[in-house]
């Protein structure tokens, strides 16, 4: 392994970075000993937010964490089909489960991550050694704090790098300076989660609930902290792909490898997470800090406006980021400019001489279909055009049959030039990328009741309120997402729930949801894992088009219309039957083109998406640890599931 924390320090030299609403000082007291540092409350914030800076990197938050890492589920694909899903030096193979211990990528997010790490244990070593905390007061609370904060974050990071690697290195306290305990070998990731659990349920009384503005969903809350436990406790509880079998776990009956078999912990432990998942999600429930902005499009026109919602607290924590310094929100996924501003054209339209935001996470045409006509998440996720010139024309434009390759629009750089901060100026000004400085949300409100209404049916049933922490059943969880997403007609939501519920069961509802509320968030992947429903709902989804094609199931056409300035499509005019009238204009829709006899995106990029997950082991959806991370590590680190060192 490479010395997982002799570079990791300079993260902490990070410079400070101004986040869509605030300043995080970051300032560096380096002439400063850690005797005086940690004895001191102002400087101990500028070491709490040196780790909020830190999680701004592109291989942490800004970009591969929110991004890539979630790729790819049944919905959500990254942009590499045919002969690229194949392409090991690059996220298009290695996300498509092609992937390789020499991706360079692999040895730059670990780096990273554990830079993070390493800074939140030196402040959590030099709190705990503080005189401070020994005393009583203002000064001992705000320190006690500061350690949840750097605790929680910590809790965090190993969260997420045991989501993408699997067992790993564990250390809680900083490095010595005679690197003794530098280099360790793996943890059982089981072990590592209950410990997480033990460092959050240790830290939640010491944290605020966000509130004003003096205490921010840009730091991490109260209710972050709960819903956090909340999904480490359910993930402890889920499947997972082992180096090894472990006796006394329950083995899958499907997608399971001989060698490196899919498990999930016995019925009493897995009962005991369920209910340690009632108790913090029904916390954030009951306290009503949090709730659901009242419209869907109030929600995501906040996000790309970069407000920081004082009112409803829909995100229970989002990482701080900085225009022009950090965010790909917007970049690498959103809604697709494709190509320089022409000029000849209305300047409302103008996005500069880079013109390109590249959309490199996708969204699938049985996504797309499965939504009710009724759901306005269908239109605000799913962008089925993008901004282009075409014929000399410089407007919005149709993709026509592209199945594997809708655009998320839930990032959107037509409503990010409304902002507030510069950031229309800067991308005209610029013809190289413009970071979008879009806060990274790490949990919002709605995923917290998906998780409540999973664990109310497991515990409970569906419509029952025998809950011993929160009276709200899990049917009235999802009523209330699937609402808001019907434009807040309760009536009609929830003939529709009751419709799904009947014909398929509350559990499948549920994973159904998760996708039209969360795709593109970097959360459904997880979710399908832990449900053991990765692969089987990648088949799923597969087969979903393979059907429609050869059925001729999908209209041939997309009929739809322009508003008044000509220039924007009116996603409400779609039609997929006839034109209306004169005034439509017609795209190819999914499926078979006469103008593509070879179809390929049926016969080529179809078999190739995702083809790695089941080729040489089963349900390998885990990354390798890098080779050069290996070949540095002292003989304590080794690659499994089939990866070679």
């Amino acid at each position: 392994m490479r010395n997982i924390y002799k570079t990791l320090c300079l993260a902490a030299g990070l410079v400070a970075m101004t986040s869509c609403s605030d300043f995080l000082d970051q300032t560096s007291p380096s002439e400063l000993d850690n005797k005086t540092t940690f004895n001191n409350t102002y400087y101990t914030e500028l070491t709490v937010n040196k780790i909020y800076g830190s999680l701004t990197q592109d291989q942490a938050y800004s970009n591969f964490m929110p991004i890539i890492a979630g790729l790819n589920t049944d919905c959500e694909l990254v942009d590499g089909l045919g002969t690229d899903a194949s392409n090991t030096s690059s996220e298009r193979g290695n996300m498509n489960y092609n992937a390789n211990p020499g991706w360079t990528q692999l040895s730059r997010v670990w780096d990273v991550m554990y830079g993070i790490i390493e800074n939140a244990n030196l402040v959590i070593d030099g709190i705990n050694n503080s005189e401070l905390i020994k005393t009583k007061g203002d000064d001992c609370d705000m320190m006690l704090r500061f350690r949840a904060e750097a605790k929680v974050l910590r809790a965090m990071i190993y969260f997420d790098l045991i989501r993408l690697f699997g067992d790993i290195p564990f250390a809680t306290g900083a490095s010595d300076s005679n690197l003794e305990n530098v280099y360790v070998g793996k943890t059982d990731r089981d072990v590592i989660m209950e410990a997480l659990i033990g460092d959050l349920e240790e830290s939640i009384p010491y944290l605020p609930w966000a509130g004003g503005t003096t205490y921010t969903t840009e730091r991490v809350t109260k209710g972050y902290a709960h819903g956090l436990l909340a999904n480490i406790a359910l993930t402890r509880a889920g499947w997972f792909i082992r180096e090894a079998a472990k006796e006394g776990y329950v083995t899958a009956t499907e997608n399971s490898d001989p060698a490196y078999p899919t498990q999930r912990c016995d019925d009493e432990k897995r009962h005991e997470m369920y209910k340690l998942a009632e108790e913090h999600l029904a916390a954030i429930i009951n306290d009503n800090t949090h709730s659901m902005t009242p419209t869907l499009a109030g929600y995501w026109n906040g996000v790309n406006l970069c407000e920081l919602d004082n009112t409803y607290r829909e995100n229970l924590f989002e990482i701080p980021m900085g225009l022009n310094n950090s965010s790909e929100l917007g970049y690498t996924v959103g809604f697709r400019v494709n190509g320089a501003f022409p000029g000849g054209v209305s300047e409302e339209h103008n996005y500069g001489p880079k013109g390109n935001s590249s959309g490199k996470l996708k969204l699938t045409a049985p996504y797309y279909m499965s939504f009710d006509a009724a759901d306005q998440r269908r239109d605000l996720t799913c962008a089925l055009m993008q901004i282009r010139t075409k014929s000399g024309v410089y407007k919005e434009d149709m993709l026509g049959n592209a199945p594997f390759a809708i655009y998320c629009g839930k990032w959107d750089y037509r409503k990010m030039k409304n902002r507030k901060d510069g950031w229309w100026d800067a991308v005209k000004a610029s013809d190289q990328k413009v970071c979008s400085g879009i806060n990274v949300v790490k949990m919002r409100y709605p995923h917290v009741l998906l998780m409540y209404a999973e664990v109310m049916n497991e515990l409970y049933g569906s419509y029952n309120t025998g809950g011993e922490y929160c009276s709200k059943t899990a049917f009235e969880a999802l009523s209330e997402i699937h609402t808001r997403a019907f434009n807040g007609d309760k009536a009609a939501a929830e003939a529709h729930l009751t419709k799904l519920i009947n014909e398929q069961g509350f559990f499948e509802t549920i994973v159904d949801e998760n996708a039209w509320e969360l795709a593109g968030e970097g959360v459904r992947k997880f979710d399908l894992i832990r449900w053991n429903l990765l692969s089987a709902k990648i088949d799923e989804f597969k087969e979903s088009y393979r059907n429609a094609v050869n059925n001729g199931s999908y209209p041939a056409k997309i009929y739809y219309k322009f508003k008044e300035d000509n220039f924007t499509i009116d996603v409400t005019t779609f039609n997929y039957n006839e034109p209306v009238d004169a005034g439509y204009f017609s795209a190819n829709f999914f499926g078979r083109e006469t103008t593509d006899a070879k179809q390929e995106q049926l016969l080529v990029n179809l078999p190739s998406i995702s083809a790695g997950l089941n080729r040489v082991v089963k349900n390998r959806y885990l990354l390798p640890i890098a080779s050069t991370t290996i070949s540095t590590s002292n003989g304590k680190l080794h690659n499994s599931y089939g990866y070679s060192d």
